[in-house]
């Protein structure tokens, strides 16, 4: 994960991060990340307590660095985060509940991320971390030729959470009238946990046709944007 002063990196069971302080010195910092072991055998709940579990060492990282800075620690992204939040309430207000109105909100919750992720020291990080992890995984002592597209990026999450999104809108729609807040939720939880077991199967089937076709999408997006 690109900080906007330096990366955090995290395994099974791991976490490291390294920072750049205001007066130019470098600070790090690792841990054991938390684990929880029930449900670990359980499709779809799994990979929502894995991407728990990557939030959880956030806090962890800004205990042990406080100069750290996140993501979202920057006006910009605040106000996206904003305004993506105030859209999508009028969106589901306004329009009808349905794929369509779905759709929307959907792609307007990924406007933070993207507003992040355009240019600046973060975006510079995010291909640092990606090069410096490919160089490890292929023993190069030099990370400036390794590639900036990585296979593990959470950009490759994004294609299958619209699209389960709008699956689960659809079918939603198909079973209730009116779907409550309470719906909505729902769908998009499972939309993360099948999201998460689509990304594992690709990383187990990194060569076949379907895995390059669903990491196509990310590829686009890491190109772009970082």
């Amino acid at each position: 994960m690109a900080l906007r002063n330096g990366l955090l990196v995290h395994g099974p069971t791991h976490w490291a991060a390294a920072v750049r302080s205001t007066d130019g010195s470098i600070a790090v910092a690792s841990g054991r990340k938390p684990r929880v072991r029930r449900f670990e055998q359980v499709a779809g709940v799994r990979g929502v307590l894995r991407l728990g579990e990557a939030m959880a060492v956030i806090p962890l990282v800004k205990r042990a660095l406080p100069e750290a800075r996140l993501p979202f620690q920057d006006a910009k992204v605040l106000g996206a985060m904003v305004a993506a939040a105030t859209s999508g309430r009028l969106v589901r207000g306004r329009l009808r509940n349905g794929v369509g109105s779905e759709g929307a909100v959907a792609a307007i919750s990924l406007l933070p991320s993207l507003v992040a992720l355009r240019g600046g020291d973060l975006a510079a990080y995010h291909g640092v971390e990606h090069k410096a992890i490919a160089a490890y995984e292929n023993d190069d002592a030099d990370a400036a030729d390794a590639a900036k597209e990585h296979d593990r990026c959470g950009s490759h999450l994004m294609a299958p959470l619209l699209s389960l999104n709008l699956a689960g809108a659809a079918l939603l729609r198909g079973v209730l009238e009116k779907p409550g807040p309470a719906a909505h939720a729902a769908v998009s939880l499972a939309s993360v946990g099948l999201a998460v077991e689509v990304f594992a199967w690709s990383e187990r089937h990194s060569g076949s046709a379907a895995a390059r076709a669903l990491r196509r999408p990310g590829h686009e997006l890491q190109r772009v944007l970082g």
